[in-house]
């Protein structure tokens, strides 16, 4: 033990208290537009209460739920569902609600309230909660189990100083993080800039065609009574649907694979060398180009496979149209359905497409792999200093509570 400090059962230095369980618990139609906030676990964003979606009860419905009255510096503490995330209470939430899966501290004069933000927020609490929490429909982490949540606590001055290191700490952090999120973000913009200058098509032997006039064919995988669930095993040949097409690349998952017999039956449905797969719903633009890997494999019938024209167009250069951020604004808008956004062959076929001549078109791809490689590194590079600067803020909480931060 660190010389001056003490270990406590978190209950003996802060009033501990939750959000409301009971027959009274707010219904969705009792939320009202104006009110009384009532705060879920979604609104606790970097620390804070958000007001972003957050929800509303009436002041004669506060009254009746007595539980979850907050006041400003209290600090919240999601005990069930996701458990562990940490928000402070400010003044605009002063005397707010709460709902059941979040609980409530209040700290004592012995305890500093920032002080217990970050202790809260400390490696060694997260792992805490990790390996305590119960519950297998809901993880839940109990009332009983943060009473006995032992914290190490130093002189007041002492939390004072810490608190000041670490906020001073955490604003350069910060900073820096987002920096680099900005730089992430201009990489990744950087080459969708690029690509829709490419796709003006400025170029006197580009000609605007549509997708259907420059590929052999468009066809959807096997519908109806073709392919079943029951059709499905662990291990064979994939199917490939949406859920397969990941960052430009065909992943296998099992258990929506087929068996020879099934593959036998739907074998006009099998992928070729330089076939294009793009989904038919959900996410528009979502495609990948059939490689060798891939051969024989089964187009599900969630996707649309797109046979090119070797002659008209070149396989990668149209991959890569239909995978930028253009062309899929253009298919969102065009793309049917009410509940979720959906292609047709006809759709496909009729979108317009500005193309040079396939060995231009060749030229145009061997640059954007280039400018693509070095767009991935750049990113590669951002993220990981992200990724650094998580850790320091982790390394740094973790000196905070062994005493060593102020040595």
């Amino acid at each position: 033990m660190i010389n001056g400090w003490e270990i406590s059962p978190l209950v003996k230095v802060c009033k501990i208290g939750d959000g409301n369980h009971s027959a009274n618990y707010p219904k969705s139609n009792e939320m009202v537009s104006e009110g009384i906030p009532f705060i879920r676990a979604n609104n606790m964003v970097n620390g804070k209460v958000s007001w972003v979606d957050l929800k509303f009860i009436t002041p004669e419905k506060h009254a009746i739920l007595k539980k979850g009255h907050l006041k400003e510096g209290d600090i919240l503490f999601t005990n069930r569902g996701e458990i562990g995330k940490i928000a402070i209470v400010d003044s605009d939430f002063e005397n707010a609600n709460l709902n059941s899966q979040i609980a409530w501290f209040r700290c004592l004069e012995c305890l500093n309230n920032k002080f217990l933000y970050y202790f809260l927020l400390s490696p060694s609490m997260q792992n805490h909660y990790l390996v305590e929490k119960n519950g297998a429909a809901l993880q839940q982490f109990t009332i009983r189990q943060i009473n006995e949540i032992p914290i190490p606590i130093p002189p007041l001055p002492e939390q004072q100083r810490i608190v000041a290191i670490l906020d001073e700490a955490f604003a350069a952090i910060a900073k820096a993080k987002a920096n680099a999120e900005q730089n992430l973000r201009n990489a990744k913009e950087l080459f969708e800039r690029y690509l829709a200058g490419v796709f003006e098509g400025k170029g006197e032997e580009w000609e605007e065609k549509k997708l259907g006039d420059i590929v052999d064919n468009i066809m959807t995988g096997p519908f109806g009574s073709m392919l079943h669930k029951s059709d499905y095993v662990e291990v064979g040949i994939p199917v490939v649907n949406p859920q397969n097409l990941v960052d430009g690349q065909i992943i296998p998952l099992r258990k929506t694979m087929i068996n020879n017999d099934t593959f036998n039956r739907l074998e006009k449905y099998a992928l070729k060398d330089g076939d294009i797969v793009i989904a038919r719903r959900g996410e528009m633009g979502r495609c990948a180009i059939v490689k060798n890997i891939n051969i024989g494999w089964l187009c599900g019938t969630g996707s649309f496979v797109i046979r090119v024209n070797k002659k008209k167009a070149d396989s990668e250069f149209l991959n890569i149209f239909l995978s930028s951020a253009v062309v899929k604004k253009e298919l969102e808008k065009l793309s049917i359905g009410a509940t979720m956004s959906n292609l047709n062959q006809t759709i496909l076929s009729e979108l317009l497409i500005k193309a040079p001549p396939v060995i231009e078109q060749q030229a145009i791809v061997q640059k954007l792999d280039a400018l693509s490689a070095e767009t991935k590194k750049l990113e590669a590079i951002y993220q990981q200093k992200i990724n650094d600067l998580e850790e320091m803020k982790k390394s740094i909480l973790q000196k905070a509570f062994s005493g060593e931060l102020t040595k």
